[in-house]
């Protein structure tokens, strides 16, 4: 089981570059309570149930459930091949990303790391801790190097917002120069 571990800490280390664009690089490591792998051709599936914790450069996923596929190479009918891109990541139940300053929940997250995008369903909410903005939706995408989000059924909190000055009891002055009033109430 230890070198499962290790093999699995090898093949989910190419998942890093998805989240971070430049912290000091860390090794990854993947825990949980029953963990099963098997190649088909020149693919290598994974399935990490139980208490799933991956760790690695500038980011934790924590969930229920973890599949991911990534890409063979060399003797591809060895039991465990060397692994060379990183396919496919899902994550499901209780679904948490930390990044930096930055966490997402909900219970499923699709990472897709050859379009450079992680989708998040089943309630998700993302929070930025650094500048004080949540979002939620039905659906939000995260594009890496974009720093762009994508939210569908939108609703955002963040910060107040600076008062602009609006007195409402305060008369103004049009543009002409002439002297507005308040408009009164007319009676019928």
């Amino acid at each position: 089981m230890k070198n499962l571990s290790t093999y699995l800490a090898f093949v989910l280390g190419v998942c890093p570059p998805l989240f971070a664009a430049g912290p000091e690089i860390q090794r990854t490591t993947l825990d949980c309570n029953h963990a099963e792998m098997w190649t088909v051709v020149n693919e290598t599936h994974g399935i990490c149930t139980g208490a799933v914790t991956l760790l690695g450069t500038n980011m934790k996923i924590a969930c229920d459930r973890l599949e991911f596929v990534a890409t063979g190479i060399g003797d591809t009918t060895s039991t465990l091949p060397a692994l060379d891109k990183f396919k496919f990541m899902l994550a499901t139940g209780h679904v948490v990303i930390v990044q930096g300053d930055r966490e997402a929940t909900c219970g499923r997250a699709e990472v897709l790391p050859r379009d450079n995008k992680v989708i998040l369903t089943e309630s998700p909410v993302v929070i930025d801790h650094g500048t004080d903005w949540t979002s939620a939706g039905d659906k939000i995408t995260l594009l890496r190097g974009e720093r762009r989000v994508i939210v569908e059924k939108s609703h955002v909190v963040g910060p107040p917002i600076k008062d602009l000055g609006f007195d409402k009891n305060k008369a103004t002055t049009p543009a002409d120069g002439t002297d507005a009033q308040p408009a009164k109430p007319t009676s019928p």
